[in-house]
Parts: C-alpha cells; structure tokens; sequence
C-alpha cells in the first residue's frame, strides 16, 4: 500500500472515470476509486444476470486503468472473445471478475484480490455490493427501468432513482470521510456519475466529509440527456439528486475540436458544451476551463487525461 500524503476518491463508471484514473495513477496520491454497479448492457448485464453477480465492466476498465502489471497482463484482461458458445462478446477480465465473486462469495473481495494480481496503484471499490436496477423518470412522465432502457431511451431526464432498498459499502463511505479531494468523473450524468450519490449513506458523508468537491464537466452532450445543457445544468442536476449544494469546483473544457469530429458529433446530436460563467458564479463555483480535449484511435473525443491530472492535483497543494 502506498502511504502518501494525499486522499483522493474518484466517483464514476465508464471510459471518463478510466481515462481520469490513467492520469492520476502518475502522481504522489493516495486514490480509491468508486464505481458504479448499474450497467445492465452486454457482457455486463449477461453475466449479471446468469450468474446474479454486480456487472463486471467498468471495474473491469477500472482496474487495467491503474494496473502496473505488465502490459501483456491487461492486454489479456481486456481480451474479448469473438466466438465461441457462451463466450463471444465477454472480456476475459469480466470471466475473471465473475469466477473469482463465485470462489470468495464476495464481489468487493473479488475485486481486491484481483487488484493484487494486477498490481493496482490504489484502491478500487464497487459502490455497492449487489448490481442495482437503476430507474428513470423522464421529463413526459415515462418511466423507464434499467440502465440501457434509459440509455435507448434518449429523452430528458426528471430524475433516476433505485428501484430496490440499497446501502453504499462501509468502505466506500470511509473512503470519502478520509479525502482531502472527492472528483466526479467525466462520464454519462444520469447513469455514471448520479447513481453512486443515490444512497442515504452516501448523502450523509457528502455533507459531513470536510473535503472538497471537484467536478470534471463532459466535454459533449449526450443526445437526448443532455441535450442543450450547459455547464452549471450538469452540477444543478448532481445537485438535486443528492439535495444538497456540495461541489466546490468544476473543471470544463474551453478548447476547440477538431472541425470534422466535431461535425460527426453534431450529426448525432451531439453539442459541445457551454461554460456559463454568470450561473456558475451565482451557485458559488470555481471554474478551472483548460483544454481538456483529446482524441483515441477512432477519433472519439476524450478528456486529457494527464492534464486533468495535473489540475486536480494543484488543487490539492493548494489547501
């Protein structure tokens, strides 16, 4: 275990909780990772289903994301199969995740001895210890049940909700009562980030916890979501759900993209969005806007991993 002067606890799911996680893993920082467990979709959902198990996939990423094993070891984790009966379409680390939930009994035990196999630079904790059906109630009055049903949905959303009694790992709530910072990683807003503040448990450290709350803003919308919504809507949305104004800063994008991804993304009804400074200096926020823009191998817009980094730990020098 590394001993460093510095807590940090990193709330999300997907490629943008990943990406920040690659950035960080580079600096003096004690990190615990919190990551969702509502994904219902593809080798996710199968074996969540078959096997009645948490979905594997995005600590699966997680977990190669602050991997220092060798690169052939997360190369093999990553490994999807493309055929095969009963295998195509799961990644061997999701079959690792789900053999070694069944050997322990224990998801969350699962995870931290596979953390030692890859040798983690840090701590990775699922929000909770059972998969959750997350729920959504749409701005028309429909409600859909499932994170993927919500995803296809693409409507406006009122509000996502649990459709069960649930309780946040003890851990994972010890782990933000100790951090010096608390991120909210870049990711989808209604079924990455908002579904791990849902928790009684997790409300109450968000108001008692002394640390500081940072934001990291989606550079796009995602269409249907989070159509037309500007900065300070994304932290209005966090914020209602938890009931409680808690974020202290917010980092955005202010760089361009690249005019021929951008006109892709626009096609899709995808739109880059908004710092609105006037909204965001009445909610009281410090708004760090850097180019955050980055690109991977198929010309899909990320965040700039190791920039972000660097932002989030100045912050961290400067209390």
């Amino acid at each position: 275990m590394y001993d460093y002067d510095y807590k940090i606890s990193v709330i999300g799911g997907g490629t943008g909780l990943s990406s920040i996680l690659r950035g960080l893993k580079k600096f003096p920082i004690d990190i615990t990772a919190i990551v969702t467990v509502a994904d219902d979709g593809s080798s996710s959902g199968s074996l969540r289903e078959e096997l009645d198990i948490p979905p594997p996939g995005d600590v699966r990423n997680v977990l190669v994301a602050l991997s220092e094993a060798e690169p052939l070891v997360n190369e093999l984790f990553q490994y999807r199969f493309e055929q095969g009966s009963g295998l195509a379409g799961h990644p061997t680390g999701n079959l690792l995740l789900a053999a070694m939930t069944k050997i322990t009994g224990n998801f969350a035990t699962a995870v931290a001895n596979l953390s030692q196999v890859l040798n983690v630079r840090g701590r990775i904790l699922p929000v909770c210890n059972v998969g959750l059906c997350l729920c959504a109630e749409f701005e028309d009055g429909d409600v859909a049940i499932g994170e993927s049903n919500i995803t296809d949905a693409g409507k406006k959303i009122k509000r996502v909700f649990y459709n069960e009694k649930c309780h946040a790992l003890d851990d994972v709530i010890d782990a933000i009562m100790e951090s010096d910072l608390v991120i909210l990683a870049p990711g989808s807003l209604f079924t990455s980030i908002i579904p791990n503040l849902l928790f009684k448990e997790m409300k109450d450290a968000i108001r008692e916890t002394k640390a500081r709350f940072v934001y990291c803003c989606n550079i796009m919308s995602q269409p249907g979501e989070t159509t037309d919504f500007t900065v300070s809507d994304h932290i209005r949305s966090i914020e209602n759900h938890v009931d409680f104004d808690f974020i202290d800063v917010v980092i955005a994008n202010d760089g361009l993209v690249r005019e021929d991804i951008l006109t892709r993304y626009l096609e899709d009804g995808s739109h880059l969005i908004e710092i609105d400074y006037d909204n965001l200096s009445e909610l009281g926020i410090q708004v760090i806007q850097s180019r955050m823009v980055d690109y991977n191998d198929a010309d899909e817009i990320r965040h700039d991993s190791r920039k972000i980094a660097a932002i989030i730990f100045s912050l961290l020098l400067d209390d």
